[in-house]
């Protein structure tokens, strides 16, 4: 089978084509401009530090602050649709979402505020923020780039919407591959088959689709290239069991919610035997 490039897959999504364009990318291991998918095999999630990875492992995410891990598939992650703790002021005000005078916050996450995607003007303004840190991910020497927090939409009482997300998440993605790194939806199963369709993201990255019984929403639209990491304080994880459940995707880790270095007694890392 020959690769899907991203001209095929912008052809797919033309003509409505989801179910092409994943069965093109599922036995594809590269793409144009150098880009690659990630490769089958363990993962190690590392964006509470980094840390020499098991030897195992053969694909790595850090956060964008961080080096990529040398010699192994490497995930730049990027918060790209809220703030990064301790980062708000580096923002402008006005594209930061509100609810009157209040900026709205994420209930989970108090310390990160949702971004306004509501216009396309201020998604050209977020675009020309987060851009620079996706170039600076490959000028790193990462491969790919996830993008976190896809479904603020959820949590804005109405005023983003899924259409807002999608539209900012194809110029990420855009800007990835213009870049020459493989771009990663992260979580927001429900959306999975539009945001591979419309915003054209090449893999997915799942935290506890086994937990919420997700997977197959993930590996339905992106085959093999799904990445997932389950968490060990998840009420009643049976690791094991996870990894003889057929619908968890191939490559998958457990690990301690902190995402601690080795050196710290919370530290867990596991993967399937």
């Amino acid at each position: 089978m020959r690769c899907a490039t991203v001209e095929h897959v912008s052809a797919a999504r033309t003509l409505g084509g989801l179910l092409l364009a994943a069965v093109a990318l599922s036995g594809c291991a590269a793409l144009p401009n150098g880009i690659r998918l990630p490769p089958p095999g363990a993962p190690d999630y590392q964006l509470g530090g980094a840390y020499d990875p098991p030897a195992e492992v053969t694909i790595v995410s850090r956060d964008r602050s961080a080096e990529p891990a040398v010699g192994l598939y490497s995930i730049c992650y990027v918060n790209a649709f809220q703030t990064q703790p301790g980062e708000i002021g580096d923002w402008p005000a006005e594209l930061l979402l509100r609810e009157g005078d209040t900026v709205v916050f994420d209930p989970s996450w108090p310390d990160e505020a949702l971004l306004d995607t509501s216009t396309d003007e201020k998604r050209g303004r977020i675009e020309e923020i987060v851009g620079p840190w996706i170039r600076k991910c490959a000028d790193s020497g990462f491969d790919a780039v996830e993008f976190d927090n896809l479904d603020t939409y959820t949590r804005s009482d109405g005023a983003l919407t899924l259409s807002g997300n999608l539209a900012l998440a194809a110029r990420l993605v855009a800007t990835a591959h213009d870049a020459g790194l493989a771009a990663g939806q992260k979580n927001a199963a429900e959306d999975a088959a539009a945001l591979r369709a419309r915003a054209g993201f090449d893999f997915a990255v799942a935290e506890e689709c086994a937990a919420f019984a997700e997977c197959a929403a993930f590996t339905a639209v992106y085959g093999d290239r799904v990445i997932d990491i389950e968490y060990s304080d998840t009420d009643g994880i049976d690791f094991a069991a996870v990894c003889a459940d057929p619908d968890t995707p191939g490559s998958v880790v457990l690990r301690d919610r902190g995402l601690v270095t080795p050196e710290n007694p919370s530290y867990v890392y596991e993967v399937c035997g």
